[in-house]
């Protein structure tokens, strides 16, 4: 028998709570072995479900879910955290990048795509959409200065044709046939580039130490 993906849930929405909890309980392949309204005593809640991967909102009373993914990345670093949110443009979305979350979806996304993104997160991979994509060149065409402290590169010219195809809305298939390359190629720049983002957050917080 297949192994199940271990799966928590953090929503503060009842309704989506329970949604996400019987989408998860309901898929062959998933388990959800915690659904939780907010993320106080995230540790102790993490230690009690014990996911391999965690269904985070961003925005919850209290701890809020990139508070929340900072911590579990510092006590659990090999669990994957897909960040949920409403809005496509918000902010929110890359700072939760920035904390070390592996992937993000909309609230509004179909089941079957919450479904993929956890899957893929699980399997090492990085979900990112246009939003992010976007919102990433834009940040390494302003320039990023490399750091002392850690190694530090910008993005290659694949790594920014591959966000460009993103933006334009192509998935990681097309992509792959684009570029003559596979589709697990694909995955593995988009996960370095992922990387390079934190990297670049910590650079940016070690900055603002010194000031």
């Amino acid at each position: 028998m297949p192994k199940n993906i271990r799966v928590a849930i953090f929503e503060d929405n009842y309704l989506l709570r329970d949604g996400y909890y019987q989408l998860i309980n309901g898929t062959p392949g998933f388990a959800c072995t915690g659904a939780f309204d907010n993320a106080n005593d995230i540790v102790f809640k993490i230690n009690s479900a014990r996911p391999e991967v965690v269904l985070m909102d961003i925005d919850m009373p209290g701890t809020n879910g990139i508070e929340a993914t900072r911590t579990i990345k510092e006590h659990f670093p090999d669990i994957y955290i897909v960040m949920q949110t409403v809005f496509e443009d918000d902010d929110k979305i890359f700072e939760s990048i920035h904390s070390g979350s592996n992937g993000y979806i909309l609230k509004k996304s179909p089941p079957l795509k919450i479904l993929e993104a956890i899957s893929e997160v699980y399997n090492g991979g990085a979900p990112m959409t246009p939003s992010i994509a976007s919102k990433t060149l834009q940040l390494f065409r302003k320039g990023a200065p490399a750091p002392a402290e850690e190694k530090y590169t910008g993005l290659n010219e694949r790594q920014k044709e591959i966000l460009a195809l993103i933006v334009s809305g192509m998935s990681y298939k097309l992509i792959a046939e684009k570029l003559s390359v596979s589709v697990e190629t694909v995955r593995y720049h988009v996960k370095n580039i992922y990387s390079i983002l934190h990297v670049h957050s910590r650079f940016e917080l070690l900055t603002q130490r010194k000031k």
